[in-house]
């Protein structure tokens, strides 16, 4: 795959958005940028022809910018159903399955999880992005999830030391469905 094709530099889109979102403090900033990211992952994944990741990185970014409002564990069933579903229908190979297994994993904490216990297991899905990506061929996106992972563990360790400080983190309330 040529580094300037149409798929990477999407790609390249999709680093720069998550990058972003991964240096947030504050929750909500975090949720609303990583919608973003996920909807132009989406579109890098159909390019490179990955679709189990294409339809994992779209629920994701509808999850997303559902957690910015909900916490609910109906609405975490409904879309691990959701991803399930899809993975079912795209995923030819068991690599396949990495995408799917880490968007429900970012499900549950993106709408179950706040602050370093989100991010602690959104370290883990960054992994399972991280070998999607080098495996599909995803230049920008192995760089988004290796940069991530550092940024997600810089953020984490300003958050611990913002509550050890006693500092708010900018993180309100979300409503709770059902």
């Amino acid at each position: 795959m040529h580094f300037f094709s149409a798929a990477q530099c999407v790609g390249y889109l999709a680093f720069v958005l998550g990058v972003t979102a991964f240096s947030q403090k504050s929750d909500r900033k975090l949720k609303a940028l990583n919608a973003a990211e996920c909807l132009v992952y989406a579109v890098h994944f159909v390019l490179l022809g990955n679709l189990p990741a294409a339809s994992s990185s779209s629920i994701s970014g509808i999850r997303s910018f559902l957690a910015l409002r909900f916490r609910s564990r109906i609405l975490v069933v409904a879309i691990i159903v959701a991803n399930l579903i899809l993975g079912f229908i795209f995923v030819k190979h068991m690599a396949g399955w990495l995408p799917v297994a880490a968007s429900c994993l970012a499900t549950i904490a993106f709408l179950l999880m706040r602050g370093v216990r989100m991010r602690l297991v959104l370290l883990v899905t960054t992994f399972l992005w991280l070998a999607n990506n080098i495996l599909c061929g995803s230049i920008g996106g192995t760089l988004l999830e290796s940069v991530i992972a550092t940024m997600n563990v810089i953020t984490m360790a300003k958050l611990l030391r913002a509550r050890s400080q006693g500092q708010k983190t900018g993180n309100p309330p979300t409503r709770k469905l059902g």
